[in-house]
């Protein structure tokens, strides 16, 4: 390999490159892969591997891997699947370092190919070189004509050189990528699909484009991930660099993570847990590949406003409707426009609507001027971080948009950095014109505000990455980590010594010492079983409120003995509890559970009917900070009860965010030893009085 080039490099910048399997059949896969690098624009040197032929395609054919030139960086290898290992072999002891094998028949057909594949892992790892593959479509480097792969596709166009770099799990997900990037016009850098990942995987990818100083967007489809470390980490990296990742991760289902595992022998975690860390490190999930393809196209402007409000400009009244309608749905802000720019506005159309979104009908394109001055307007006294301006049809137009787009570029100069976008149906000639100028075009006004969103996000997450907080520490001095499952009091006295607030709570072991720690407490009291053997009291009647007098606890006492030996008479008995009655305050649920890739996983979401009925729960990889407890907070549609409705006091959202990022840190000091974890209800109280956790269950791993 050419001295001073990593082996990653060599995937993406070869200088030289070896085909094994090349043909001059450009019907077979290896004759058009060769034909693809040959006849697209690489100027490296080429090796086409022939045991028979004198050349392949007008190049001088090398009789076997090795009688290759010292210095080649990488292999292609295009043979049947029980002569893979063999080649790579040759090449390895040769000193090629990269190579991409095209080969299916591996993990994801049987155990045999299962086996082969495993080979050739353990090959990467001893020999260093870095293989893409198998059964993938090959890698490209647009900028440098390095086209590997073997698609039919380039007949019918080849891709423009740009900044968006796309990685793929699917070899022919990733050709449909680039043929949607050349019919909208994107250009690209970097392409890879990594197939059965049997080293280079998808994470690795990602962290080598947002490293590449080419590179500003990365467009990924992922079925899954093998490694926490490298997804994580390769995300960090595009997070610190402003580089936005568009992410469309398929298997949301049960039915699609079927279909991922058998297409790709991938490992497909729980979606909640990729929604998680795509939440984390700022990556916006397409849900549909229409929308991968609009905020790829919207990320290239490199435009990130600062806020969420958006101002809206429409010569449709029922238009402006769907995208203050859209807008509210993509959690951006629609301010109306404060009352001296409301006073200006009515004075240029006295029939427009002026609050926003701001509707000057189509009258006003008798008077094309009238446009300009009311962006000029929205734009200057607003307070919008974007306007969205939807004009129908008006592009088709050639006299109104004669008229109309001179204002439009004049515009754009006078508000360089401002995120302009239009809504409109336009020539592809005007199109080219509108976008150099620098407004970002779609024909749906809905597809607008989405894209409009995530940008939005893109430069929250970019600001909150340049003052990340770590997460908190653990306090000195805490207790042991339960080696089998514990009951509630010992539970919550191993969290308490984490820093994790609990409610004050008496072990007693008969009916005297619980009056006695009733007294203590004051009343009104809980009684409870406290049991490893009952994890869920409140269905047996293990749990008794509201007690306010020693004979009410007595009373209590022996009943919830009864309804122990009743219910679960083998139950292991630790005691009742004697907890401080917590009234007031929001119920809310915290929890942790392992997933097998990225460790330990920590939920959030509100009690009752929230968790059980409608699922509002989000997730973070712990451990994470308190601001980004903040934020996780905000995101379960529930959040509204945590400021107060309804007369009822704001509740202390700042100590449910310090609970929750300390949960986080005990989990993650835990990981190895923890399952589960459930901290249910835990109450939030009135802003300045604290959190408590009620219940707790920890579930240590089976060894």
């Amino acid at each position: 390999m050419t001295e001073g080039k990593s082996a990653f490099d060599a995937l993406f910048h070869p200088r030289s490159i070896s085909v094994i399997g090349a043909s001059s059949n450009t019907a077979k896969l290896g004759g058009r892969t060769f034909r693809n690098l040959k006849d697209l624009g690489f100027q490296g040197s080429l090796y086409p591997i022939h045991n028979r032929d004198q050349e392949v395609q007008g190049i001088p054919a090398v009789p076997s891997v090795g009688d290759l030139p010292d210095d080649v960086d990488m292999a292609f290898i295009l043979v049947p699947a029980p002569s893979v290992v063999q080649a790579l072999e040759e090449y390895a002891a040769k000193g090629v370092r990269s190579a991409v094998v095209f080969s299916s028949g591996f993990a994801e057909v049987s155990e045999e190919g299962r086996a082969s594949q495993e080979r050739i892992t353990a090959l990467a790892k001893e020999t260093g070189m870095r293989i893409v593959g198998p059964n993938c479509m090959g890698v490209m480097n647009v900028h440098e004509g390095m086209l590997g792969t073997f698609t039919s596709s380039f007949d019918y166009g080849l891709p423009s050189p740009g900044r968006i770099s796309v990685v793929s799990q699917s070899g022919a997900f990733g050709a449909h990528c680039f043929v949607l990037a050349r019919e909208r016009g994107l250009g690209l850098n970097l392409w890879a699909t990594t197939g059965n990942e049997c080293d280079v995987d998808v994470a690795d990818c990602l962290g080598y484009m947002a490293q590449d100083p080419q590179t500003e967007v990365i467009l990924c489809y992922m079925e899954g991930c093998k490694s926490k470390e490298r997804l994580v980490g390769a995300l960090e990296i595009a997070l610190q660099r402003n580089k936005p990742v568009v992410m469309l991760k398929v298997g949301r289902t049960e039915v699609g993570a079927e279909a991922a595992s058998s297409h790709t022998a991938s490992l497909v975690g729980s979606d909640a847990v990729y929604d998680a860390i795509f939440k984390q490190y700022g990556v916006h999930r397409a849900e549909t590949i229409e929308e991968l393809t609009d905020i790829c196209y919207a990320c290239v402007a490199g435009r990130f406003p600062p806020g969420k409000r958006v101002g809206l400009v429409t010569i449709s009244g029922g238009v402006g409707v769907v995208m203050a309608d859209a807008a509210s749905q993509a959690g951006l802000e629609v301010p109306p426009m404060p009352d001296e720019t409301q006073k200006k506005l009515k004075k240029l159309l006295p029939f427009a609507a002026v609050r926003n979104p701001i509707d000057f009908t189509a009258q006003a394109l008798t008077d094309t001027a009238l446009v300009r001055q009311n962006l000029e307007i929205m734009l200057d006294e607003g307070g919008c971080d974007a306007v969205v301006l939807f004009l129908a049809s008006v592009g088709l137009n050639p006299r109104l948009m004669g008229q109309l787009t001179d204002s439009l570029l004049e515009l754009r100069k006078q508000f360089g950095q401002e995120l302009i976008v239009m809504s409109i149906l336009v020539r592809e000639e005007l199109k080219k014109t509108l976008e150099d100028a620098g407004f970002l075009l779609f024909e749906d006004p809905t597809r607008a505000i989405k894209a409009v969103a995530a940008l939005m996000k893109f430069g929250e997450a970019f600001r909150n990455a340049g003052k990340k907080q770590p997460p908190p520490a653990l306090p000195e001095g805490g207790l042991p980590f339960p080696t089998s499952t514990v009951g509630e009091y010992e539970a919550k006295r191993v969290l308490a010594a984490a820093g994790i607030p609990v409610v004050e709570e008496r072990l007693a072991q008969s009916a005297e010492q619980a009056v006695a720690a009733a007294g203590e407490l004051g009343y009104p009291v809980v009684l409870k079983i406290a049991s490893p053997d009952i994890p869920h009291k409140s269905e047996i009647g293990g749990v008794v409120l509201n007690l306010d007098s020693a004979e009410a606890v007595a009373q209590a006492h022996a009943q919830l003995l009864e309804r122990a030996r009743e219910h679960q008479p083998n139950a292991r008995i630790d005691g009742i509890l004697v907890a401080a009655m917590v009234s007031g305050g929001v119920e809310t649920i915290l929890g942790v559970s392992r997933d097998p890739v990225f460790g330990p996983v920590v939920l959030f979401g509100l009690g009752g009917i929230f968790v059980e009925v409608m699922k509002d729960v989000t997730f973070r990889l712990a451990p994470f900070s308190v601001e980004e407890a903040h934020r996780m907070i905000r995101e379960v549609r529930g959040y509204p009860l945590l400021e107060g409705v309804r007369g009822q006091p704001p509740a202390d959202v700042e100590a449910l965010a310090q609970a929750l990022a300390q949960l986080s840190a005990f989990a993650a000091a835990h990981q190895e030893r923890l399952e589960t974890l459930d901290l249910n209800p835990f109450i939030v109280l009135p802003e300045g009085q604290g959190a408590l956790a009620v219940d707790a269950l920890i579930v240590p791993r089976e060894d």
